[in-house]
Parts: C-alpha cells; sequence; structure tokens
C-alpha cells in the first residue's frame, strides 16, 4: 500500500501513520527502512535512480518477511487498527497520584 492508502485503511486523517502502527507493523517498517539503508552504504548508492533501487529491495525483504508470517500465523498483520481504538485516555478526575516516601536524612 501506499502510504495514502495506508491511512485510509486506518482511517487517518492528520493523524501520523507511524504512531498508529502496531507493533508488528512497526517492525516490519523499520526492517525495510534498515535494510535500505545497509544496502546503500554497501553499494554507496548515488543519484535517484540507485536509492529507488535501493528503497525497493528494502521494502522487498519486508514483504518477504510479512509474507511468511502471514503464513504461519494464518492471517494478515496488516492491521486497521489505531492508536485510539486501544489507548484510552487516563481521566484526570479518577487518576491518583502514587505516595511519594521520602527518605530520612541520616
Amino acid at each position: 500500500m501506499t502510504t495514502g492508502e495506508y491511512k485510509r485503511h486506518k482511517g487517518l486523517t492528520k493523524e501520523n501513520l507511524r504512531d498508529n502502527m502496531t507493533n508488528i507493523e512497526l517492525a516490519l517498517n523499520t526492517l525495510a527502512e534498515v535494510t535500505a539503508t545497509e544496502i546503500s552504504r554497501e553499494r554507496n548508492s548515488k543519484g535517484m535512480a540507485q536509492t529507488r533501487k535501493t528503497a525497493k529491495e528494502g521494502g522487498d525483504v519486508a514483504r518477504n518477511a510479512r509474507a511468511d508470517i502471514e503464513s504461519r500465523l494464518g492471517h494478515s498483520v496488516i492491521s486497521s487498527a489505531k492508536a485510539a481504538d486501544y489507548i484510552h485516555p487516563v481521566e484526570e478526575t479518577t487518576a491518583q497520584e502514587l505516595p511519594f516516601e521520602r527518605k530520612e536524612e541520616q
């Protein structure tokens, strides 16, 4: 998916996509980025054409990892869940401070 398609899949408008990824989505995204960076360093990629090819190769590595994970799990790891679905704000009226113990000076 493109970034725009991914944001629409999650129902995001102005929110940051990375802030709304699940742990496995973040891990796969990081795998693609780190792989592309390492390939670029090894090959000393220069210019837009080489950089684009390197980025695609990093994405291919993550795509293969995703396919392997999904075949083992039996379902897609791409989720429409967003942070608001599982992170609930703390209500100020119910929040309590933890007791603070001050150590006596000797």
